[in-house]
């Protein structure tokens, strides 16, 4: 019985890459039964016909999975935001960065569109660069009509499976295409009444890209925190995770704590304060969330 990888999900078919052929499959019923969907990324175990249409039998035990995007076993996620076009926030920065590092999936944040900044927006996101890689993340920042600065994203790339992730409108789809213009990936312009981007991307597939695969996904419509909880969501801040062993009470969560070590911090200026205060925000956003049932 062959084993795969899903490359692709459209139209009802699941399109499984095994020993360099792609061949569309379906899932069988008893994954509904078992309540366990094919995602693309997933290792999975098929059968196939003399026309080489095939089943999906079984899927092994993901690493990680998303929901949006819908895809499975991620070892990177490219987190896009642009300088401007839509503007740049660190609140949607550090959204995405809590959402993939929550999964185990390691962040790379590439800094768009900085061909329309002005100088002192690039003089802002200067220091944000910065300020990001103190924590240990790798940044790259330019813009996808300068080919040097895309080939920098390319060793990041190699044995990797990626996706593509960020605000609708970040120019998520035109980074693709620049590092590889076959692709042709339709791209729009950011809706002028709405402020952000349109969705240009319909499916999720995996493309072969630099001695790895990448997903291009749409912008997430949600960014809802449902599965991270209170006590795990300082682990995803490296700043607080690192300062908080200093803290006076094991456990302590950094909001009205005594003689926390992470506010201290913040107070003298070794955390930036628009990290704190996004931590503050994510941690009332759980706190006042409503359970699921």
């Amino acid at each position: 019985m062959p084993n795969g990888q899903i490359m692709k999900a459209l139209s009802g078919f699941y399109y499984v890459r095994s020993e360099g052929n792609l061949y569309p499959c379906k899932g069988r019923g008893n994954f509904r039964k078992k309540k366990v969907t094919p995602l693309v990324g997933d290792y999975v175990t098929f059968e196939t016909d003399v026309n080489d249409e095939g089943y999906i039998l079984g899927v092994q035990e993901r690493r990680n999975e998303l929901i949006r995007p819908p895809i499975a076993n991620v070892d990177q996620a490219i987190v896009v935001a642009s300088v401007v076009e839509p503007e740049f926030k660190t609140f949607l920065l550090d959204r995405f960065l809590v959402l993939v590092e929550s999964k185990s999936i390691q962040p790379i944040i590439v800094f768009t569109k900085t061909d329309l900044a002005s100088e002192q927006q690039m003089d802002q996101m200067e220091q944000y660069k910065r300020d990001y890689e103190a924590l240990g993340y790798v940044v790259i920042m330019g813009s996808v009509k300068v080919e040097q600065n895309m080939e920098m994203i390319i060793p990041h790339l190699r044995g990797k499976t990626s996706v593509v992730a960020g605000q609708s409108g970040v120019g998520k789809s035109s980074l693709l295409n620049a590092l590889h213009p076959s692709l042709a990936i339709e791209t729009n312009d950011i809706s002028k009444s709405l402020g952000r981007g349109k969705h240009t991307t319909r499916h999720v597939e995996l493309i072969e890209l630099e001695e790895g695969l990448v997903a291009d996904t749409p912008g997430f419509s949600s960014l809802e925190l449902h599965d991270i909880e209170l006590e795990t969501l300082r682990d995803y801040f490296p700043e607080l995770k690192h300062y908080g062993e200093q803290c006076k009470f094991r456990g302590c969560m950094h909001h009205k704590e005594p003689k926390c070590a992470v506010k201290e911090a913040v107070a003298s200026g070794l955390i930036s304060a628009y990290r704190y205060n996004n931590y503050m925000q994510f941690y009332e956003d759980i706190q006042n969330r409503k359970p699921r049932y």
